[in-house]
């Protein structure tokens, strides 16, 4: 065998992957090939939405379907055999591999990243690969496993009939917080971006724990029910008979075969719980409260459950003497599991100093790069009363006959104290006019308003401006408010895919955390955001992508500046602790008053911490003295409000917001990859196929139909390049066209060929089609009243001569610029 003819593919079939079973790996379920283990990073750039390449690894070798092992990367032979190397030990650093190998063939280089191996990296033949059981013992050493920490490590995952995986992300959150508890801890943190599948990691870490017998009764915890209902029906179904929800109200899912079931509930109406079941779900404010009857989890004894899950527990846990707080205490011998997107560190509460420094980590970034998470564009809108500010007029009097207090009003008054309608009727004009101008008024959008008067408003002045929709179907426009039942009633509705209504809803609070909101497009912002965590929540409620209808981007409007956190490093950096307590400290709370709570009833921390902002009305002096304080909003009709300044900005590749039009972004991006005017065109020189280098382009995120149709639809790719990039006068395709036929460079063939060539340059100037030694060009009209392809590839000779008479003439196409 000359190995120097195989390609990569022969090398693997005919040699790796054979030294490979022959070491004792099992082909059909401890070897995986050509492993794409991302998505490919979605990019937008205006109306153009292109994926990446998505990762992918030659081979993955597993110890049990659930532990990865090992990655070989494969080379052709006529490269060393380390040359896969740094490739390798890249992926597998994302992967969390510990060992990895490089192949040319002939040997193996393999490269132990556990620390324990000396020397780190060192040489195989074929016949010397390790062995399942040789890496598995050097993995226990590495992680530390005793035999009963093993035995719950390898309790393999669920695994359902739909062939759902979880990401390798997800395993190595899985893994992590598996081994974590393996080993003993009792505190462990998970922190991963909003659209990456908390929930479903859980289930699959709670799987796992429960089948090995190692945690028997299992609370999982959440603040919303409308993400209790989302997991039982979702990914805990799996848990069947064993599994209910602590309420006293009933809830019916769908099964698959399309019957509905009641879901089983552990509390009757007496608010006796039933405690036969081995999986709990509940709501936080359903098992306790100020009085002591509330406390509804002391129906348990402290020592019931062995594990329990706590989901967004950025909300309130973290606060020393919280609601929630007090249950995670009661059940202090139970391993408990933090999950979260934004762990909060404030001076006051720390998710870090209760789980300690998490075991696992994914962020925006991370998601939005692996293409997991669906990148945004920020539309930032400036009101002029927003940036002036408004003054009354001296003796100004509201809509109650009162006068207004002279002073300058600025956009943290407006709709919390001070209410200008035609602002917020602009607010809503400008959404309907985004809505019409993208060409989809389906799009489901959600509205973030100051509070539930504010989302009153808001839902009627955009009913007022969609009122053919509205006309329509009444749900186009919804209020999804706590204290609205019509609105909450259809918040199911609103996150089906499925559903089409309600379409524009308006909200405070209640949507900014935990919603699966898969096919949100449009979030708008219409109210201040000062606290990070929230404003990443916020942002989260866009972030996942939904192929099913074609939802790979979502667009933010900001009216208020509140995307002025994306200038914050903290935004989308590693979780950082702020505060400095004492060994044996514990967090404190400001006050001993109990937490207030948001519009859907929720605990919140007694106090805002240094980077929060209150949302609720501020209380106004008495109106007469001795009478009592009111939350009191001035209403003054008559002012107008108008936009001063709109700008669009687009995420770079390096997931910063950057200011520029698509010429701009265009030109930078093609500076990048040609460096000069001279190395673009030595590149298109030396292309056989010039279709290859767009496709180069496409594949790094930039396709030329966008800026094509901004400049000229009718302009070459080589002569839109050279414009764009390097400010040549750009010749249009018939012009390229024209030229050729002037220089007669086709009078040394006989009168078929001359013909054929004719009507390719013909095609090119109408077309612009790149690929035209193709002979499957020859099927189609003109060509077809020509004679067959047989007959006009002969009038060339042959193929041969027929595809070097079409490189000719593309040569001559770009003779003058080239």
């Amino acid at each position: 065998m000359d190995k120097k003819t195989l390609s990569e593919r022969d090398i693997c079939t005919k040699l790796i992957t054979p030294a490979v079973t022959k070491a004792g790996w099992d082909i059909d379920t401890q070897v995986r090939e050509e492993v794409s283990f991302t998505r490919g990073r979605i990019i937008v750039r205006g109306k153009l939405v292109s994926r990446g390449q998505a990762k992918r690894a030659d081979y993955i070798l597993y110890y049990k379907p659930n532990i990865p092992l090992a990655v070989i990367e494969a080379k052709d032979n006529s490269r060393s055999v380390g040359d896969g190397m740094q490739q390798a030990l890249e992926y597998a650093e994302t992967l969390g591999i510990p060992f990895v190998f490089s192949s040319n063939g002939d040997g193996f280089v393999f490269h132990d990243r556990t620390g324990n191996a000396q020397p780190v990296e060192v040489n195989l033949s074929l016949d010397s690969f390790p062995s399942p059981a040789e890496l598995w013992e050097r993995y226990r050493t590495w992680k530390g496993l005793t035999p009963s920490a093993e035995e719950v490590v390898l309790q393999p995952y669920y695994g359902d009939t739909s062939g759902k995986d979880p990401r390798y992300y997800q395993v190595n959150a899985i893994n992590a917080a598996v081994e974590a508890i393996a080993k003993g801890q009792q505190r462990v943190l998970l922190v991963m971006a909003t659209g990456t599948g908390k929930t479903y990691t859980a289930f699959q870490i709670i799987w796992r724990l429960w089948k090995a017998g190692r945690k028997k009764r299992i609370l999982f915890l959440a603040d919303r029910n409308v993400l209790i209902d989302q997991t039982m029906v979702n990914d805990f179904r799996p848990f069947g008979g064993v599994m209910a929800k602590l309420s006293t109200r009933s809830k019916t899912i769908e099964k698959a075969d399309g019957t509905r079931e009641e879901l089983a509930l552990a509390i009757d109406g007496s608010r006796q719980i039933d405690k036969s079941y081995e999986v709990y779900l509940g709501l936080y404010q359903s098992l306790t409260g100020p009085e002591e009857r509330q406390k509804l989890y002391k129906s348990f004894s402290p020592g019931f459950f062995d594990l329990i899950v706590i989901d967004e527990c950025h909300r309130g846990s973290a606060a020393d003497d919280s609601a929630w707080r007090e249950i995670l205490e009661y059940f202090d011998s139970a391993t408990q599991i933090g999950l979260t997107a934004t762990p909060k560190e404030t001076e006051y509460t720390s998710n870090m100093a209760y789980f300690g420094q998490p075991v696992f980590s994914y962020t925006l970034k991370q998601g939005i790069r692996d293409g997991f998470l669906a990148p945004y564009k920020v539309v930032k809108v400036h009101i002029d009363r927003d940036v002036e500010g408004y003054r009354p007029e001296k003796g100004q009097l509201d809509r109650d006959g009162e006068e207004v207090e002279d002073r300058i009003y600025n956009a943290k008054d407006f709709d919390r104290t001070l209410v200008l309608d035609d602002r917020t009727r602009l607010v809503a004009r400008k959404v309907t006019e985004f809505l019409k101008q993208s060409g989809d008024r389906f799009q489901k959008t959600i509205v973030f308003c100051v509070d539930q008067e504010h989302a009153a408003r808001m839902r009627q002045a955009l009913v007022n401006e969609n009122a053919d929709l509205v006309q329509a179907n009444a749900r186009y426009v919804m209020r999804i408010t706590g204290n609205d039942k019509e609105g909450t009633d259809q918040l199911g509705n609103f996150i089906d895919p499925e559903a089409t209504y309600p379409v524009l809803v308006t909200t405070s609070r209640l949507l900014s955390t935990g919603v699966d909101a898969q096919t949100c497009r449009l979030i708008v912002l219409d109210r201040e955001v000062g606290s990070m965590t929230e404003f990443k929540q916020i942002v989260g409620r866009g972030t996942r992508v939904h192929e099913d209808t074609k939802k790979f981007y979502f667009t933010l409007i900001d009216f208020r500046g509140a995307t002025n956190h994306f200038a914050d490093p903290d935004f989308d950096g590693e979780p950082v602790q702020i505060y400095e307590p004492g060994p044996d400290d514990s967090p404190v709370p400001p006050d001993d008053v109990p937490p207030p709570s948001d519009d859907d009833d929720d605990p919140l921390p007694p106090e805002p911490g240094p980077d929060e902002t209150i949302v609720d009305d501020f209380p106004f002096p008495p109106k007469q003295p001795g009478g009592f304080g009111e939350n009191r909003k001035i209403y003054v009709d008559g002012v107008t409000a108008t936009i001063v300044a709109e700008r669009v900005e687009y995420l770079d590749e390096n997931g910063k917001l950057v200011t520029e039009t698509l010429r701009d972004f265009t030109k930078t991006t093609l500076k990048k990859r040609f460096a000069s005017l001279d190395d673009f065109l030595k590149r298109w020189k030396a292309a056989e196929r010039k279709q290859a280098v767009i496709d180069e382009l496409e594949a790094e995120g930039l396709r030329l139909d966008p800026i094509a149709e901004e400049i000229g639809k009718d302009l070459d790719p080589f002569d839109l390049i050279c414009h764009v990039a390097f400010d040549r006068k750009p010749l249009t395709r018939r012009e390229r066209a024209d030229n050729v036929k002037k220089r007669d460079v086709f009078a040394k063939y006989g009168p078929a060929a001359r013909a054929v060539l004719d009507a390719l340059l013909a095609k090119y100037a109408d077309e612009g089609v790149l690929n035209l030694d193709d002979t499957n060009v020859l099927r189609i009209a003109p060509f077809t009243t020509l004679g067959t392809p047989v007959q006009l590839i002969k009038a060339f000779g042959d193929r041969q001569g027929f595809e070097q008479a079409v490189r000719e003439m593309q040569t001559e196409l770009y003779q003058e610029s080239a």
